[in-house]
């Protein structure tokens, strides 16, 4: 696709990784065996940048999957013997809770129509889980760090998951208040898709063991002890997408030197500007309307009957927004905003939607 890419995911591609895939393929990276001190090197080179810059502690462990959807069924077969309970406001929470229902646990579930976020942490029944979903890719709806972090001293015993997909790397997690976090790198990490990754803490790695001690099914390679045990020696349990984790090592290390403040700073200022136009607009309106629970990073135009004339409108000037997810495919628009996404690109894209003339 030429011009510039705004769907949630597979999305723009970071602006260095063009370069950095040429330099693999002339190292022969994609060739390259994962049982050697090579992969090793760029594999801690990887989980030691995601560290750094993402302020995830030492005692937590980084293991790689092949994507995001992965780690919901691993999350299931790892960490829940019975119960889980599901925040659901969207296609994704959505299908995370079904997962735990096809893998035959009994998931319970918050639910509040798509759009919206949620006025109550309380969870009627006891759970051993609580799965959130920071950022819904599908809605543009994202969670306060203040209600995420309430459930730690609510319910203490639970092991707290938090999907971040469609957030990170903007999102500054307090990582004493959460067990297990996760994304896969196609979306704000600005890489092909292929690779997703697992944070989890050794409450985590413990629950597992647990039920594996009474006999329970976890899985098998990819079972989360196993996974762990590999990451310690910077290994992974089979032949992994050893490009991909080479392309996150080389830009991760890319967004230090540019600084997670910068990103941050970015990505709100990206935001402000197009929900400020998508506000002023005279046909179309931010899908989320109530300001706390507006992404920053996957912002959704409500454009009901202007949205195949504004589709051609923004391909015309080589800007390619992402569809509306599910029912709302033909009545919304979404834009990501991602690392990926300069601050010259989002002025283009809010002058061009300004000038829009429905």
């Amino acid at each position: 696709m030429k011009g510039i890419n705004f769907t949630p995911g597979p999305s723009q591609l970071y602006f260095t990784a063009e370069d950095h895939i040429r330099q693999a393929l002339r190292e022969g990276i994609p060739s390259l065996s994962h049982r050697t001190k090579t992969f090793e090197k760029f594999y801690q080179q990887s989980v030691d940048g995601l560290k750094e810059l993402l302020g995830i502690p030492d005692s937590f462990f980084v293991v790689f999957t092949s994507s995001a959807t992965e780690v919901w069924e691993r999350i299931i077969q790892n960490l829940v013997e019975e119960n889980s309970h599901h925040f659901v406001n969207g296609a994704f929470s959505t299908k995370f809770f079904e997962i735990a229902q096809q893998l035959n646990r009994k998931p319970t579930i918050t639910s509040v129509k798509e759009g919206s976020g949620f006025s109550s942490s309380k969870i009627e029944s006891p759970t051993e889980l609580i799965a959130l979903t920071h950022n819904e890719t599908s809605t543009g709806v994202s969670l306060s760090m203040d209600f995420i972090n309430s459930f730690r001293d609510q319910y203490p015993d639970a092991l707290i998951t938090v999907d971040a997909v469609s957030s990170l790397p903007y999102p500054q997690f307090d990582f004493s208040k959460i067990d297990s976090l996760y994304f896969s790198v196609q979306k704000g990490f600005g890489l092909p898709a292929g690779l997703g990754v697992w944070i989890v803490n050794d409450r985590c790695v413990a629950k597992a063991e647990s039920l594996l001690s009474k006999g329970l099914s976890i899985g098998s390679y990819h079972s989360l002890p196993s996974l762990v045990s590999f990451a310690k020696k910077d290994q992974t349990p089979e032949t992994p997408n050893v490009l991909g984790i080479y392309l996150l090592a080389q830009v991760v290390e890319d967004m230090l030197r540019r600084g997670i403040t910068t990103i941050r700073r970015e990505t709100e200022y990206k935001s402000a500007i197009l929900y400020q136009a998508l506000e002023q607009h005279h046909a179309i309106k931010p899908f989320v309307q109530e300001k706390e629970y507006q992404s920053k990073t996957v912002i959704v135009a409500q454009t009901g009957s202007q949205t195949e004339s504004l589709v051609s409108f923004l391909q015309a000037k080589g800007l390619y927004p992402g569809d509306g997810y599910g029912k709302f495919k033909t009545e919304h628009l979404r834009f990501a905003n991602f690392p990926a996404h300069s601050k010259e690109t989002f002025e283009l894209l809010v002058d061009t939607l300004t000038a829009f003339p429905a």
